[in-house]
């Protein structure tokens, strides 16, 4: 459970979104139009979540929780918001409405995400709910500017 808990906690790390993003710019056709979308959302999700955990500088709960142990590497040590959150739900959101159910499996993906950064001990639960709403509101505006 646990291995599978850290692949979908890798899944969201902001720099697998920008390879997906240009791999599917690379393919061409309307993967260019779906790889726009992945990239911008989650350089978006991710430059506003950074810049938030740099203002708020939460301890993550393997620093702030005594005899507590994370079962992943964190990547930073700040919690709120969470980024691999953030990243995820933005990717979601960027594709919601194109078809082919894409916006419905990037949303439970990125639910996995959330729920594994929670599980592996990495954020609290309101570090990954304040990252999905902040990554959603970054979705929204990649899809405002991809449009």
């Amino acid at each position: 459970m646990v291995r599978t808990l850290r692949a979908l906690t890798h899944l969201g790390d902001a720099p697998s979104w920008v390879v997906v993003g240009l791999f599917l710019i690379a393919c061409g056709g309307a993967g260019v139009r779906y790889g726009w979308l992945v990239g911008s959302a989650a350089l978006l999700a991710t430059v506003l979540s950074q810049s938030l955990k740099r203002v708020c500088c939460r301890p993550r709960p393997s620093t702030q929780l005594t005899g507590f142990v994370a079962l992943v590497e964190n990547p930073d040590a700040f919690s709120f918001p969470s980024g691999h959150s953030a990243a995820a739900f933005a990717v979601a959101v960027a594709l919601a409405g194109e078809g082919h159910s894409l916006g419905r499996l990037a949303l439970l993906l990125a639910s996995c995400i959330a729920l594994s950064r929670v599980c592996l001990g990495a954020h609290y639960p309101l570090d990954v709910m304040v990252g999905a709403l902040l990554g959603a509101g970054a979705g929204g505006l990649a899809r405002a500017l991809v449009s």
